[in-house]
C-alpha cells in the first residue's frame, strides 16, 4: 500500500485546532514503545524505542513545543533515552498524571489550550480529556479512543509519536521548513 502524502493525512479541522500547542504530553509504554514489558533473567527491564520518534521529539523542540514525558514506570533505558534526546521534562514512576502535567504547566508558563497529549490508557484519560489535542495509537484502550481527536495510523512505538509530532509541526507551520532544510543540508 503506497504511502499518504503527509499534507493529505491530517484534515484542516485537526491542523487548525493543533495551532497553538506548545507542549506534548506523552506517556512512554504502549505510546514511545509498543507497550511490550521485555524482563530478563535478573530482573532488568528493556524497552524498545523507534528513531522515527526520537527525530520528531527533537524536532518539536526546535519548534518551540516542549515535549513532556509522564509515566507510571521509571527505568535506567528510559532515563538513557530521555536525555539522548534532551528530554528536559520527566516525571517517572506516577499513575497520577494529572498533577504531573498540572505542575509542568505551571513551570512552562502555558495553559491547557496549548497542551497535546498522546496516551493509551486509564491513567492517560484525565491529562487527554483536558488537552486542546489528545491524540491516541491504534492500539489503545477503547476509552483513550472515545476521548481522541485523531489515532495514528502507526503503532505505539512504531512512529506512533513521529506521526503526532508531524502533526504539530504541520499545524504549526515548521513541517515545510524543516523538511527543505533537511533535503538540503547534504
Amino acid at each position: 500500500m503506497p504511502a499518504i502524502p503527509i499534507a493529505e493525512r491530517f484534515c484542516h479541522e485537526l491542523l487548525q485546532q493543533a495551532q497553538s500547542i506548545k507542549v506534548a504530553f506523552l506517556d512512554v509504554d504502549g505510546v514511545l514503545t509498543d507497550g511490550g514489558l521485555y524482563i530478563g533473567a535478573d530482573g532488568e527491564g528493556f524497552k524498545r524505542f523507534h528513531t522515527l520518534d526520537g527525530h520528531g521529539l527533537k524536532l518539536l523542540r526546535q519548534a518551540g513545543i516542549e515535549p513532556v514525558v509522564i509515566t507510571g514506570r521509571d527505568s535506567a533505558a528510559l532515563r538513557h533515552r530521555l536525555a539522548a534526546l534532551g528530554i528536559r521534562h520527566a516525571v517517572y514512576g506516577t499513575e497520577q498524571k494529572l498533577p504531573a502535567a498540572v505542575q509542568m504547566l505551571q513551570v512552562l508558563g502555558l495553559d491547557w489550550e496549548q497542551a497535546a497529549g498522546m496516551g493509551d490508557d486509564w491513567p492517560d484519560l484525565p491529562v487527554l480529556q483536558r488537552c486542546r489535542l489528545a491524540v491516541a495509537p491504534p492500539l489503545a484502550h477503547a476509552e483513550v479512543h472515545h476521548v481522541a481527536h485523531y489515532v495514528t495510523r502507526a503503532g505505539g512505538g512504531q512512529g506512533a509519536v513521529r506521526e503526532f509530532c508531524d502533526l504539530l509541526l504541520m499545524a504549526t507551520g515548521h513541517y515545510g521548513a524543516f523538511l527543505q532544510q533537511a533535503q538540503f543540508s547534504s
